[in-house]
């Protein structure tokens, strides 16, 4: 029988040991990085899910309110899709939910990086946003019942913490003044905050929804003249990151909304905000050469695209109920095609390229 020396024994130990390590270090990685890697930009996916479920659930309050032909068929085809848009877009918040705790949990300080963060902190807004879509896209709860205010609150005081943060550094931070670190991006609070006033408007709270329109109106102008002089914080903006330039179609396409419930109707400010929105959506849509790095190679940005588009579209439903006109139906109609195409095509390039989605990356910028 063959002798092993007491050297190679050690040596034929240790290899042992080695692999064992290597494996099992491997097995931590697979297991941790979706966690450590995870960041508040991916709820842009369940922002673009929900507030396709509250177009669906618009449009089929709107086929009640008018006189289609086959209007049953219509109304079975708009519940339909509704339901099942409304249960996709409550499982992707809940999966995205839970993976951003579990990151809050274990990996607090990439949290504290991403607070830092001249893009990544803006998507913090993100979280609470999609729950309050969410909230007002349901069929489970009457806005005037009480677990659905105490919801309610429950999303927006986050919210208002960080509009308190973040807008207080804006003007008393120096290396975090807006002039710096002012992006596209920056427009995510504003949204927060005119959805918040829009669902506190359909409560019947009008004096909230007032205050949250005051605090995101104010803001949004003050952003809207910063990224407008193009100084530095939007030059900074990486090329892959040009789908979120359409944030600017959502803010006026949502602030037309939230006044629009404030103040009863769809009148002369909810119309000059829905036309602003479609100028700079036109305005986008003529320069394709913007986006044409962005569109190289898949990335989560490009669900940027999505949930602003869907905005407009749901204004434009409220407009062509207050114009009442063949051109102002076409319109809806024309928007509405367009943003559930781009929701479709969204929907089948993520899973064409799930593994993107995953992969390790030190970044939030995307």
């Amino acid at each position: 029988m063959a002798e092993i020396w007491p050297d190679q024994s050690v040596m034929v130990n240790a290899n042992v040991v080695i692999d064992v390590d290597n494996k099992n270090s491997e097995k931590n990685v697979n297991r941790s990085f979706i966690f450590s890697k995870f960041h508040a930009g991916y709820f842009r996916i369940s922002i673009s899910l929900a507030s396709q479920a509250l177009l669906w659930k618009a449009l089929n309050e709107h086929n009640h309110s008018s006189h289609y032909y086959n209007q049953h068929f219509m109304e079975k085809l708009l519940s339909t899709t509704f339901l099942l848009l409304w249960y996709l877009s409550l499982l992707v918040l809940l999966v995205l939910s839970i993976l951003y705790l579990m990151r809050c949990i274990f990996y607090f300080r990439m949290i504290k990086d991403e607070f830092l963060h001249f893009v990544g902190v803006n998507y913090m807004f993100t979280p609470w946003t999609s729950w309050l879509l969410l909230l007002q896209s349901t069929r489970l709860l009457n806005p005037e019942h009480f677990i659905y205010k105490g919801l309610w609150l429950f999303f927006v005081i986050p919210l208002l913490v960080l509009d308190v943060k973040i807008y207080g550094q804006w003007f008393t931070t120096e290396k975090r003044f807006l002039s710096v670190v002012a992006n596209p991006t920056s427009q995510m609070s504003i949204i927060g905050n005119m959805v918040a006033a829009w669902a506190a408007g359909k409560m019947g709270w009008k004096e909230s929804a007032t205050c949250m329109f005051t605090l995101a109106i104010t803001h949004y102008l003050v952003i809207f003249v910063t990224l407008y002089q193009r100084l530095s914080g939007g030059n900074q903006l990486p090329a892959r990151l040009r789908p979120v330039y359409f944030l600017f179609v959502a803010a006026p396409s949502m602030g037309s909304l939230a006044w629009s419930s404030i103040s009863g109707s769809f009148d002369t400010p909810c119309k000059m905000l829905f036309y602003l929105s479609l100028f700079l959506f036109a305005s986008l849509i003529c320069r394709p050469g913007l986006f044409k790095k962005a569109m190289k190679k898949f990335n989560v940005a490009w669900w940027a695209y999505s949930f602003p588009l869907t905005f407009l579209a749901m204004a434009s439903i409220e407009y062509a109920q207050e114009a009442k006109s063949t051109a102002a139906t076409g319109l809806m109609l024309i928007l509405t095609l367009i943003s559930t195409v781009i929701l479709l095509c969204l929907l089948l390039s993520t899973a064409l390229n799930i593994h993107n989605l995953v992969r390790p990356t030190n970044s939030v910028d995307n």
